[in-house]
């Protein structure tokens, strides 16, 4: 009989054995889990930016711009069932790139490690119109008038809109611009002081003209590309900023309101009692001011997508 149990024992002890390894109990490693984000698209100024991470597991989600924890984003939990996705809204501080991170810590913390997102980089919209008030500017290019270039034949429509241009063509910049001192007037030779464009490369800005082109009136300048000496040759982007500068004004205009009659059928219109009907409408009024405003500088510098930036290229090769 004490055999027997001792041989039961034995065998006790040797699948214990098979469940330890150096003296300690063998675990199964803890799983890493995935996390990956996406969204944060906005334009800077406007509506918050939604920032979605999506996990392989539940669990909370701490949001990151640039390093820094986000506001109101330290620990977003995930949805409980499948896609586990979190979500933060996000404010930018600022238009431009940002770099944006994730870390998972799971609810299962026993059998799941935490784990930090792949970053990514997403871009706050920055309006591409000038910024610089109260003057503001618009401003595009087209190929000039006439053939221009070895390949005018073929690719010579003048006055097309167009930010792709090969040496030996002509660039005509087109500008257009309104300054809200004077009561969003447009500026042109009366009100403008100075008008004129600084391209990286050239030594002298090239002035801005205001004429009537076709029927319409707005603001042009010129740059000349070719082989020849003294013209503009360089290939690729093309960078340039455009400046303009109102005159002085003793006088502006401010917006205000006053009393119309209404007209219905060329006959004021009266209410019941008989008395006239008056609208309050808004209107710009003149007003002096002293000392003379100093005229305003408005300025325009491209930040269109690389794909559209104004851009010189050299001739196909045949």
């Amino acid at each position: 009989m004490k055999k027997i149990i001792s041989s039961i024992a034995v065998g006790a002890l040797a699948l214990m054995g098979g469940a330890m390894i150096g003296g300690s109990p063998a675990y199964a490693a803890a799983a890493t889990p995935t996390l990956v984000l996406s969204g944060g698209s906005t334009v800077f100024g406007l509506a918050p930016a939604s920032i979605v991470a999506t996990a392989s597991t539940p669990g909370v989600v701490k949001f990151n711009v640039g390093g820094v924890v986000i506001s109101g984003c330290e620990a977003v939990a995930t949805a409980t069932v499948t896609p586990f996705v979190a979500k933060c809204s996000w404010v930018p501080a600022a238009a431009g790139p940002a770099v944006l991170t994730g870390t998972l810590t799971p609810t299962d913390a026993v059998n799941f490690t935490s784990v930090d997102s792949a970053p990514i980089t997403v871009k706050t919209g920055v309006p591409v119109q000038g910024i610089v008030s109260p003057i503001h500017l618009y401003v595009d290019t087209v190929l000039a008038s006439g053939s221009t270039g070895v390949l005018a034949p073929r690719f010579g429509v003048s006055c097309a809109i167009t930010s792709e241009f090969i040496v030996g063509q002509t660039i005509v910049f087109r500008v257009y611009g309104n300054n809200s001192d004077l009561g969003g007037a447009v500026m042109d030779s009366s009100n403008t002081a100075s008008a004129y464009i600084e391209i990286a490369g050239v030594k002298d800005p090239i002035p801005l003209a205001y004429g009537n082109h076709s029927g319409v009136a707005f603001w042009t300048g010129v740059l000349k590309t070719g082989t020849t000496p003294g013209l503009y040759n360089t290939l690729g982007v093309i960078s340039f900023k455009v400046t303009m500068v109102a005159k002085d004004q003793s006088t502006i205009k401010v917006l205000s309101t006053k009393l119309v009659a209404r007209v219905e059928n060329g006959k004021r219109v009266k209410d019941a009692s008989g008395a006239v009907i008056y609208d309050r409408v808004s209107y710009y009024r003149a007003v002096p001011v002293t000392p003379i405003l100093k005229g305003a500088t408005g300025t325009w510098a491209s930040n269109f997508t690389s794909t559209s930036q104004l851009t010189l290229y050299a001739v196909p090769k045949a």
